[in-house]
This record gives structure tokens, C-alpha cells and sequence, in this order.
């Protein structure tokens, strides 16, 4: 229970789902303006996006054979 892989948690578009409507909940429960409570999912959207970008970049990276990375390297 202690092995949490955080890069397969962050990389998974149900946790940022879910992490998006934990938020707007808690900002419609303190009265906060749809609108702001708008930007702010489009904020952790937006966020959400890069992260996911990262973590597959960096497992496509760490995939990738030595002979690939070679031919990357060349062009």
C-alpha cells in the first residue's frame, strides 16, 4: 500500500477528472463565482495536459533502445 506509483496516479485522466470536480465542488460550497470556479478547472486542465505530456515523454524516452536514440541523435 506504501508503493504508490505517482507517475501512472498523475498520467491518468480519471484523477485529474476527479481532482477537477473535488475543486469546483468546494468553490460552489463557499459561494465562489462560476466564473472563477470556470477558470480554475481550466487552469488544472491546462496543467493536467502538460503533465501528462511530461510523464509519456519521459517513459517514451526511457523505452526507447540505445540503437534509437542513436538514430535520433544523428538527425
Amino acid at each position: 500500500m506504501n508503493n504508490i506509483n505517482w507517475s501512472q496516479k498523475l498520467s491518468s485522466r480519471k484523477f485529474w477528472a476527479a481532482l477537477i470536480g473535488f475543486v469546483t465542488a468546494i468553490l460552489y460550497a463557499f459561494n465562489v463565482a462560476e466564473t472563477n470556479i470556470t477558470q480554475v478547472a481550466g487552469i488544472i486542465t491546462a496543467g493536467s495536459t502538460l503533465v501528462i505530456y511530461i510523464l509519456t515523454e519521459g517513459y517514451v524516452d526511457a523505452n526507447r533502445s540505445p540503437q534509437q536514440s542513436e538514430e535520433t541523435n544523428q538527425n
